[in-house]
This record gives C-alpha cells, sequence and structure tokens, in this order.
C-alpha cells in the first residue's frame, strides 16, 4: 500500500498499487496554462507534482501500461523548475528567503546552471527560468508545492504571516512575466489563494479546486478503491 509515498518512481517500481492519475494529468496539459488546486494535507498533491516531473523529463519506464503511455512524445522531454515548501517552519522573512534561495539554488545545480548574479529573489527566479529555457531549447514547467504552507504555520501571528505573504507574493509575481519561458505552470496547497492576495498579477492562473473534470486528481474515489484495491478487500 502506498501510504504516504510521494515519489512516482518509488510507486512504479517499488510493486505498490498505483491509481491511474494520467489522464487527469494529459488534460491538464493538453489544455496548457496555469493552475491552482487545493487540497487537504496527506491528500496526493506532491505525488501528483513528482508525477508531472517524472512525465516532463520524459522517463518513459515509469509510464509503461498507464493511459498516457502512448499519448507522449518520449523523444522531447521538457527541463522542470521545482519548488516546495512543505518541510521547516520559517518564522521570519528572513529565514523564507533564504529558504527561496536554497531551493533556486538546488534548481540550478539540477539543471546544470552555473550560479547566477542574485541581487535580489524575483530577479533570481526570473533568471533561472530565462537561462533555463536558453539552455534546453524547451520551455520550462514550473511545479510549486504546498505554496502557502509558510504563512499557514504563523496563521496566528498576523505580522509574521503578512511578512511571510509578502515574500511569497515577491517571488510567485515572476511567473507572470515569465510566461514566454513557459510551457506549464502548477502550484497546489491548503488554503484558498483568493483568501490570501498572493497572485494579483496572475489573473491567467485557472482554479482547479472545484472543477468536477478534475475532482479525482488527488485521492481515491469509492471506485478506485473497489477495483485498484479490490485484493486488499
Amino acid at each position: 500500500l502506498p501510504i504516504g509515498v510521494q515519489s512516482f518512481e518509488k510507486i512504479r517500481t517499488g510493486d505498490y498499487y498505483y491509481v491511474d492519475k494520467t489522464p487527469y494529468i494529459h488534460r491538464l496539459i493538453e489544455q496548457a496554462g496555469y493552475y491552482f488546486l487545493s487540497r487537504p494535507r496527506r491528500f496526493g498533491k506532491s505525488l501528483l507534482l513528482d508525477t508531472l516531473h517524472q512525465l516532463f523529463e520524459a522517463k518513459e519506464p515509469l509510464f509503461r501500461g498507464l493511459f498516457i503511455h502512448d499519448k507522449w512524445d518520449w523523444s522531447r522531454p521538457r527541463p522542470v523548475i521545482r519548488l516546495g515548501f512543505g518541510s521547516g517552519v520559517m518564522g521570519s522573512r528572513k529565514e523564507l528567503d533564504n529558504h527561496i534561495r536554497y531551493l533556486l539554488r538546488i534548481n540550478r545545480e539540477r539543471l546544470g546552471l552555473a550560479d547566477g548574479p542574485a541581487e535580489d529573489i524575483s530577479a533570481e527566479f526570473a533568471e533561472l527560468i530565462r537561462r533555463t529555457h536558453e539552455q534546453y531549447g524547451e520551455r520550462v514547467a514550473v511545479l510549486i508545492d504546498e505554496y502557502d504552507k509558510p504563512i499557514l504555520d504563523n496563521i496566528t501571528n498576523a505580522p509574521v504571516a503578512t511578512e511571510l505573504r509578502e515574500g511569497l507574493k515577491n517571488l510567485y509575481s515572476v511567473l507572470k512575466d515569465a510566461d514566454p519561458h513557459l510551457c506549464f505552470c502548477l502550484l497546489t496547497g491548503v488554503s484558498k489563494f483568493s483568501k490570501v492576495s498572493l497572485f494579483s498579477g496572475l489573473n491567467n492562473l485557472r482554479d482547479i479546486t472545484l472543477s468536477r473534470q478534475y475532482s479525482a486528481i488527488c485521492g481515491y474515489t469509492e471506485q478506485d478503491v473497489d477495483t485498484v484495491f479490490a485484493p486488499e478487500l
């Protein structure tokens, strides 16, 4: 049973049960654009992002037997920038900025990019997206996990929560002007973005939280339990 497993590769190579979510993923990518998805904790958001990551990097063996396998161009990997705020608790703007710089550095190293000048975080993020597009000759997929956790961790301390919100807003504001370099963008979290004014400039962000066609993109339906997990029942 894939309890608490957030790695798509581990599930697909480790003899775990897997409910095929690639029909939803295929539809998302075909429609292209910028998406936001809110779900409770432990609902498979991180696994969804990891599945997208492996798909964009064209890890074909992991998708054999799944819906999307014969519908994807495996000869054309796309670069991925992935940011996650699920680990650690940040109690100040400085701690948040340090964590963001760490995430940007990890992505540069994974993508084989030399460290660039870091005037400020928004410029560093924008430069990372632009240089990744240039180096790989393909537009970039940006995946952001637990986008709101730094705020939620400090939700009872309004001044700190506000400070962290502004820090995150500074980061996410880059996505609007980066449009020429992006092929896909998905942000996930627990709270709904309209409640915290983080994306005021990103007016092309589509909220699929309550979309009927994506209702089962994370988690299991009753039918999933009755079919995929039938041997355990």
